[in-house]
């Protein structure tokens, strides 16, 4: 199978456009139809309907593999790359919003203070993002957050050739507004809450569906949606009444509103380090520094 048609597909079925997905690819449109052509005779099955454009059956089933499948190509070719092409002065770190807190920063001052000079560029990502570029090469470290039971890891996808370190534990939290009837508790249960409304922010809080499968139950009904990385944002909502967010603990009590601890079930916000197998120089002594100062707050 061709990933260069591959590609094409993907595009096609992204934008539900021939025309779009030329415009994307710096092809003609009429390039992209033979690529779609050649795809459809190599696995001898129609793939797309072309009016209106959408995947039949069979190209429903080869969406479910292409992008990881192209993805595992990329990350091929950015890990023989690296092998070649280090920059010992260079230093790309991605990171999820709630992952970047006090003891990153510190550790990314105690590295410029030893590494001279350092090109250094901090970048905010969802966590779907924040890995893709660790293993495609645009990163040469990753910080992702989540929320486990206390010392498990992360349920983070297949990472290919790569590392996966802790970094830290930390409470987890709720945050309401202030005026919320649960705002002035010690702690609450997150089994009490599956029927509030909720804030839908995967890129932010902990995503609710992570929050259905720890506590192994439905609910948390999403009342609005927030998209992207502005924590600040999230917080706004939270706090004005649009709905509930979970977010570690020493976080949320510097956003604003209530930031009430969760009791039950036992879990934490964990965050973990992921570099490649053979990271560049300043990514190991980042790691080394993050590592080192790993806490559990």
């Amino acid at each position: 199978m061709d990933p260069h048609l591959l590609r094409t597909f993907v595009a096609v079925l992204d934008h539900r456009s021939f025309s779009a997905a030329a415009s994307a690819l710096g092809y003609t449109q009429s390039a992209v139809s033979q690529h779609i052509a050649a795809l459809e005779a190599d696995l001898g099955t129609r793939l797309v309907e072309r009016r209106p454009v959408a995947p039949t059956p069979a190209g429903a089933r080869l969406m479910e593999h292409a992008p990881a499948l192209l993805l595992r190509l990329d990350v091929a070719r950015a890990d023989i790359a690296r092998l070649h092409h280090t920059h010992p002065t260079r230093l790309t770190l991605a990171c999820s919003p709630a992952a970047l807190g006090p003891a990153i920063a510190q550790a990314l001052a105690c590295l410029r203070s030893t590494a001279h000079p350092l090109d250094l560029e901090v970048r905010m990502l969802g966590r779907e993002a924040v890995i893709e570029d660790v293993l495609t090469g645009r990163a040469d470290l990753g910080l992702v957050d989540g929320v486990a039971a206390p010392s498990d890891p992360l349920p983070l996808p297949d990472l290919g050739p790569t590392t996966t370190l802790a970094a830290a534990e930390e409470t987890l939290a709720v945050l309401f507004p202030h005026n919320h009837p649960l705002a002035l508790r010690r702690s609450v249960r997150l089994t009490d809450l599956t029927q509030a409304q909720w804030i839908d922010a995967p890129d932010t809080a902990i995503p609710l569906d992570r929050l259905r499968a720890v506590c192994r139950i439905d609910g948390f009904p999403p009342r609005i949606r927030h998209r992207g990385t502005d924590l600040h944002g999230l917080a706004a909502l939270a706090t004005a009444g649009h709905g509930l967010a979970a977010l570690p603990l020493p976080l949320a009590a510097t956003l604003g509103g209530a930031a009430i601890p969760v009791k039950e079930p036992r879990l934490v916000h964990r965050i973990e380090l992921v570099h490649p197998a053979n990271p560049t120089g300043p990514a190991r002594q980042l790691a080394d520094l993050i590592t080192g100062a790993a806490v559990v707050q």
